[in-house]
């Protein structure tokens, strides 16, 4: 079992916790963390860009000359895709570029991403992650004294307003809910910091 040291927003050591191995302490699958992240960015695609086809530009009803003896190659309607103006073809038409992957793959995935964060020493535990007000200095002063720098995802174990307010400006710092995890902000954040609370829930949810 994976050991990690726990701290206060003061920065100091407080305990320690042992980390459950079938979540924090697998081998990673970089193979399955490829498939979902693609996976997860094909389903935020809207798939809304559209282009018209000759039928659906206007003009063009009328065929432009007749179809021998002007010596100009023959010519059926001036919206066809080689006129300018005309209709575009095989363009992209609206569509869902939704498609899924298999549960097991997912969890796998997260499961995967954390062991790695165990690995290179880029997950941060605190007892607790509460702050008495809105205020982004206390924040910024927290992060600083848990010596967290660069692209910080904190996940939260419950909606925290005060958190979620202090840290929204500060940049490179994300706050998501542990329903909400995903891989693509996994990846995306070199830093994850993680309340005590949602390392047990994590443990109960995917050990």
């Amino acid at each position: 079992m994976p050991k990690i040291d726990v701290y206060d927003l003061k920065g100091k050591k407080v305990s320690d916790v042992e980390l459950a191995d079938s979540v924090f302490g697998i081998e990673p699958n970089e193979a399955i963390v490829h498939s979902v992240l693609v996976n997860y960015l094909a389903n935020q695609r809207q798939g809304t860009q559209s282009t018209k086809t000759r039928a659906e530009v206007s003009g063009g009803g009328r065929k432009p000359w007749r179809q021998k003896g002007t010596g100009r190659a023959r010519q059926g309607s001036i919206r066809a895709p080689q006129w300018i103006k005309g209709g575009i073809a095989l363009g992209p038409k609206p569509r869902s570029y939704k498609y899924t992957v298999n549960k097991k793959e997912k969890r796998l995935a997260i499961k995967s991403i954390l062991s790695s964060k165990v690995l290179e020493k880029e997950l941060t535990v605190v007892d607790k992650l509460e702050l008495a007000e809105i205020k982004t200095k206390t924040m910024v002063k927290a992060l600083a004294d848990l010596k967290v720098e660069g692209k910080t995802l904190i996940v939260l174990p419950e909606s925290n307003k005060n958190v979620a307010m202090s840290a929204r400006n500060i940049e490179g710092v994300k706050t998501i809910l542990i329903n909400n995890i995903n891989v693509y902000d996994l990846l995306k954040y070199n830093k994850l910091v993680l309340p005590l609370e949602t390392v047990k829930k994590l443990e109960e949810v995917y050990a």
